[in-house]
């Protein structure tokens, strides 16, 4: 028998041996007739798949089996636990599963302590939220973590408390709630790459119980550490070099990729894939609507490589995925991979991660606004913007994280570019080092020996903002405005869920106060994660000040991209402008036919009239920003940092 014939009918052996005890279980905890009966439908149509990653990563344990029986045990528990509002908007979301493609989804991300302080206090924020237009709010990590440095809340103690400065599970379950009711979906992170030393299985291990001590990559010794580190890629040489760290009260190496209080998960247990589908499964029932799926290239380690995007990683989120589909079926995911632009699209399936960061968009925004060309940005999207049907970037201008330059060394090469010698232009201009810069970022994770590093900083600050209300400079502070709305208008028409990160609206610059608290003295990416911006929110909607200029443009353009159904989903086709300095795509959906043109230059640059009439297509053109008609039979000028989105006039 043909291996592609025995999976399925072991599958199907397998299920009919353990849906009898699961069953009883679902009944013993109360369940009634009708969940089940939608549970076990589900269950039918997933279990073919996740038996088959389930097999290929733990077949060949001794107790698989009986990993697979608790394994659905919780699941059907989980659905039995999940709140009745979650069950409809289960059904509501499974009828429309491509609800998450409107022009209408605007993302806003936020930490709430640096926000407001407290998840109640956040309650009083939704009404602006809603003025913003935003339809989709992710609060960055905000379970209990170790006092003092703890990875901006990374290093995660407890998957199921709130850290109580913040609040309590109860509340953030509320919050969940009122959220949805606002048309608001929440998202959170799924750190499951590592938890913090501080978290109860660590502590087991710690204790010296085997079982825990199998959760975890402990060594008594330097051996395999150092075979491991051969092929290994340093995430933090400023904070620790090398990924191991040793513990005197345990006398092991332990594996720590990021921060030495941060232990990295060993997946190749199943004990562990299990215990992390159990938190994966409260979260879903607090109300999360996505969860942002944290270093998902990591999770899987393999001697001699670099222990980053290995199959078997695929295969744990594919299951994970499998597992959502049956027990919280409206739960989607959202990859964070930082990696080469291959390996980011890797992750993104509507049966692995039906949402993306697109990191690629936002360095190479980044790259064409220092540069003014943008043939490395309209060649590397030319050819890897497009996704498989049912998923969707997030694109993001700028995040909690730092900035890299994960273009593609080929792309690179293909329009002249040398990839090493341009990302140390790119550094250097960033950070202000570059003569002429208009940017005002700090280095993080400098790598002395190989010259690599990422960039800090605000968008404001990184578009010139900063460094022109320091001169008081009337044209130059325009300036950046137009820096800091051009690059929005792209995320926010180019194809996918735009996110802004809180501040960002008002101008947010740079806040370099956190060099005074030790905790976070070390990580210059503390510079771009002020606390709330209320003096530029109070003045948002004055049209004299620069929060009031920002703010006001940014609410005119969301709201005008929810009248554009052209801007619905990620479809989307780079053309050429014929201008160095102008980006040119088109966004089409039904009859309505879009034609965006953007303009990276402080100079004014002309489109001919015939590129317009055949990409417009037409003659007579509209540009729907500016309310203004335009005519092909003539050059188009775009004025400096000017966009515009050109519909054929009706």
């Amino acid at each position: 028998m043909h291996e592609w014939e025995r999976i399925p009918r072991e599958a199907a052996r397998s299920l009919a041996r353990l849906l009898p005890r699961v069953e009883q279980a679902f009944a013993a905890a109360g369940g009634n007739a009708t969940d089940w009966a939608a549970f076990e439908q589900r269950l039918r149509r997933e279990w073919p798949r996740l038996f088959e990653l389930l097999l290929g990563l733990y077949g060949t344990q001794y107790d698989f089996f009986y990993h697979l029986e608790q394994l659905l045990i919780a699941m059907a528990q989980s659905w039995h636990e999940r709140p009745h509002w979650l069950k409809q908007r289960d059904a509501v979301r499974e009828a429309d599963s491509e609800w998450f493609q409107s022009e209408r989804m605007m993302g806003g991300v936020l930490y709430v302590d640096r926000f407001c302080g407290t998840l109640n206090r956040l309650r009083e924020f939704i009404p602006y939220f809603n003025e913003l237009g935003l339809t989709y709010l992710h609060l960055m990590p905000l379970f209990a973590a170790p006092e003092g440095n703890n990875d901006g809340g990374y290093a995660v103690s407890s998957y199921r408390e709130v850290n109580p400065h913040i609040g309590t599970t109860a509340e953030l379950a509320a919050l969940a709630q009122e959220l949805d009711r606002a048309g608001m979906s929440l998202v959170l992170d799924f750190v499951f790459n590592h938890t913090s030393d501080e978290h109860e299985w660590a502590r087991r291990a710690q204790a010296g119980d085997p079982d825990y001590q199998e959760f975890y990559f402990l060594f008594p010794d330097r051996t395999m550490p150092d075979a491991y580190e051969r092929t290994l890629r340093e995430i933090f040489p400023t904070v620790r070099r090398g990924s191991f760290t040793w513990r005197p009260d345990m006398q092991r190496w332990v594996w720590t990729t990021f921060n030495s209080f941060q232990w990295d998960l060993n997946y190749a247990n199943p004990a562990v894939f299990r215990a992390m589908a159990a938190e994966m499964l409260f979260l879903a029932n607090l109300g999360v609507a996505v969860l942002r799926l944290d270093a998902v290239p990591f999770i899987w380690k393999r001697l001699g490589t670099n222990c980053e995007n290995q199959p078997e990683a695929h295969q744990i989120i594919q299951a994970f995925n499998a597992i959502a589909r049956v027990a919280a079926p409206a739960l989607l995911f959202k990859s964070e991979a930082i990696v080469h632009p291959d390996d980011v699209l890797s992750y993104i399936s509507p049966h692995e991660c039906q949402l993306s960061y697109n990191p690629l968009l936002m360095a190479l925004l980044w790259e064409a606004l220092a540069t003014r060309e943008v043939k490395l940005l309209a060649h590397s999207l030319s050819h890897r913007f497009r996704l498989p049907a049912g998923c969707a970037w997030i694109n993001y201008l700028r995040s909690h994280d730092d900035i890299g330059w994960t273009f593609d060394d080929n792309d690179a090469r293909a329009v002249g570019i040398d990839p090493w010698g341009h990302r140390q232009f790119l550094n250097a201009f960033y950070t202000g080092r570059f003569a002429g810069s208009f940017a005002r970022g700090l280095p993080f994770q400098e790598n002395p020996d190989t010259g690599d590093a990422r960039v800090s900083g605000t968008l404001a600050s990184l578009a010139g903002l900063e460094q022109a209300l320091g001169s008081g400079d009337p044209q130059m502070i325009d300036t950046a405005i137009r820096r800091i709305v051009l690059l929005h208008s792209v995320i926010l028409s180019i194809g996918g869920i735009p996110l802004l990160y809180l501040g960002d609206e008002v101008g947010t610059v740079n806040d370099y106060s956190y060099v005074t608290d030790p905790a976070k003295a070390v990580d210059s990416r503390w510079v771009h994660r002020p606390a709330r911006n209320q003096a530029g929110m109070d003045q948002r909607h004055d049209p004299a000040t620069v929060p009031g200029r920002i703010f006001g443009e940014l609410v005119r353009l969301i709201r005008l991209r929810t009248s554009l159904p052209a801007l619905r989903d990620g479809a989307m086709e780079v053309v050429r402008s014929d201008n160095r300095h102008v980006l040119a795509y088109v966004r089409q959906a039904g009859s309505q036919r879009v034609l965006a043109l953007a303009n990276f230059s402080e100079y004014p640059q002309p489109i001919a009239g015939n590129l317009l009439r055949m990409y417009g297509p037409g003659v007579e053109l509209f540009d729907v920003v500016a309310e203004r008609a335009i005519s092909a039979n003539e050059a188009l000028v775009l004025q400096p940092y000017q966009f515009v989105w050109l519909t054929p006039m009706r």
